[in-house]
C-alpha cells in the first residue's frame, strides 16, 4: 500500500493522498493509478519522439546485412543494449552514401527513448548553421544547451557539405561539452583523415576528433549504395509489368483475331 501512495503523490493526488485512509481501501484506487501512470508514460514517450524529430525511418527488421560487403552485426546489435550511454561513449557510423548507416542511427535515437533515454536526431548542416546564426555568445550558449544535455544526440551527415571556417569550431563546441559525460552518435561519409576538406583552413579538426573518437565504437560499412540496388530492382520490376501487359495484349489480341476468322467461316456456311 506504501507503494500506491507514492505513486499517487508522484503523479501529483495530493488531495488523494493527504486522505488516504479514505481512499486506500477503494477496489478501484490501484486500477485507477496504473491507468493514470501508464497514460502520462504513453504521453511523455509520444512527446519525446516529437521531440526528437528522427524523421521517416525504415525498423532495424527491414535492414538487409547481407547487402553490405562490411559491417561489424554483433557491433551494431550490441548497441541496442545501450550500455554505451550508460559509460559516455560515442558511436560513428562511416559509410558511403546509400548503405544505411543514417537508417541505423535512427532506429537507434528510436529504440533509445523507447528504453527511457531523451534523444535529439539533427542533420550536421542544420546543427551548425543554428549555432552559426545566434546573436552573440548569450544565444549560442543557449542554443548550445538543447544539444549538450541530452542523453543521445545524433550528428547525422558530417562530411556531405563543404562548412565555412568558424563550423567546426561550432561543432567541436558540441562534442567538447558532452565529452565523457554524453554520448554522441555521428554519422559521416568521410574517413577521418578527410575531414580536414569538410572543414576547410579548421585548426580545431584534429582536436574534433580526437575528442570525438576517445571513447568511441567505430562502426565501418563498405559496399555499393543499397538504394541504387533498390532503384535498379523497381526499374525492372516496372520493365517486368510492361512486358507482361505486351504479352497479355498480344495474347488477347490474337485470341480476339482466331474468333474472329471463326465467325467469318461460320457466316459463310
Amino acid at each position: 500500500m506504501t507503494e500506491l501512495l507514492a505513486k499517487a503523490k508522484r503523479l501529483g493526488f495530493h488531495g488523494m493522498a493527504a486522505h488516504w485512509e479514505e481512499y486506500s481501501n477503494q477496489p478501484w484506487l490501484k486500477e485507477l493509478l496504473e491507468l493514470e501512470d501508464e497514460e502520462r508514460r504513453a504521453r511523455s514517450l509520444a512527446r519525446r519522439i516529437r521531440d526528437a524529430k528522427i524523421g521517416h525511418f525504415k525498423p532495424l527488421s527491414e535492414f538487409d546485412w547481407e547487402w553490405p560487403r562490411r559491417i561489424d552485426r554483433e557491433l551494431v546489435e550490441e548497441l541496442f543494449t545501450f550500455k554505451f550511454l550508460q559509460k559516455a561513449v560515442n558511436v560513428v557510423f562511416m559509410a558511403p552514401n546509400g548503405l544505411g548507416k543514417t537508417m541505423l542511427a535512427q532506429n537507434l535515437a528510436y529504440e533509445a527513448l523507447l528504453a527511457g533515454y531523451d534523444a535529439k536526431f539533427i542533420k550536421a548542416s542544420k546543427l551548425l548553421d543554428q549555432l552559426a546564426e545566434c546573436d552573440g555568445a548569450h544565444a549560442r550558449r543557449r542554443c548550445l544547451r538543447k544539444y549538450s544535455g541530452v542523453d543521445l544526440l545524433v550528428v547525422d551527415e558530417v562530411g556531405y557539405m563543404r562548412y565555412g571556417d568558424n563550423h567546426a569550431d561550432l561543432l567541436y563546441e558540441v562534442i567538447s561539452e558532452r565529452y565523457q559525460n554524453l554520448s554522441t552518435v555521428v554519422t559521416t561519409n568521410k574517413p577521418f583523415k578527410e575531414w580536414g576538406d569538410v572543414f576547410p583552413n579548421a585548426a580545431c579538426v584534429v582536436t574534433l576528433v580526437d575528442q570525438l573518437m576517445h571513447k568511441a565504437e567505430l562502426v565501418v560499412i563498405e559496399g555499393d549504395s543499397y538504394r541504387q540496388k533498390e532503384a535498379k530492382e523497381r526499374l525492372e520490376a516496372r520493365e517486368k509489368q510492361r512486358k507482361d501487359r505486351q504479352a497479355s495484349l498480344a495474347k488477347a489480341n490474337s485470341a480476339n483475331r482466331t474468333c474472329n476468322k471463326l465467325s467469318v467461316r461460320g457466316g459463310a456456311k
